[in-house]
């Protein structure tokens, strides 16, 4: 993917889901408040999660443990079959924390190597995103707490709403501009 298409895609999603937030308040609130526990978005989640995380695993060098794909493979697969047994709760968050980071790691990728003037604010985006999956990853409770506080005012979901449209045009303008 080319940095022109990783910013001008990340910009539109952004201006997708500001505008969501803006114009469905109450359709985007009871999506974002049942999403923690969705069975359905779990299973969504986990298994493009899944499909992603195993081609990688499938296309390893050998300097990347190729050789022991298949056993890394078969490792992963058993732990994400195991998951919906063993931690069922919040398995959702989870699973987009990890697409959240490999979603980021192919951003990251298209940014690399180019002029660091023009994939800074893609970068900056992602470091952010990053981090916040991280945190989702570790404590998925903390989105549900999250969601919770910002439905608690209409005025912090318009903020929220109009900063992810402002930052989505951004992006999409600087890549128009590349």
């Amino acid at each position: 993917m080319s940095l022109f298409y990783a910013t001008l895609a990340t910009g539109l999603f952004l201006i997708l889901c500001g505008g969501s937030l803006l114009f469905n308040y109450n359709r985007s609130r009871t999506f974002l408040k049942a999403f923690p526990r969705s069975k359905s978005a779990t299973y969504i989640l986990m298994v493009a999660a899944m499909i992603w995380f195993s081609l990688k695993i499938y296309n390893l060098g050998i300097a990347d443990f190729g050789d022991y794909k298949t056993l890394l493979l078969a490792i992963f697969l058993t732990i994400t079959v195991t998951s919906f047994y063993f931690v069922p709760d919040f398995l959702g968050v989870r699973a987009l924390a990890g697409l959240t980071l490999l979603i980021a790691d192919a951003l990251l990728d298209a940014a690399y190597m180019q002029d660091p003037a023009s994939r800074l604010f893609l970068v900056s985006f992602v470091y952010v995103a990053i981090l916040y999956a991280f945190i989702l990853g570790a404590s998925p409770y903390f989105l549900r707490d999250t969601i919770d506080w910002f439905y608690k005012n209409q005025l912090r979901v318009q903020i929220f709403g109009y900063l992810l449209c402002i930052y989505g045009a951004l992006l999409s303008y600087v890549a128009l501009n590349y």
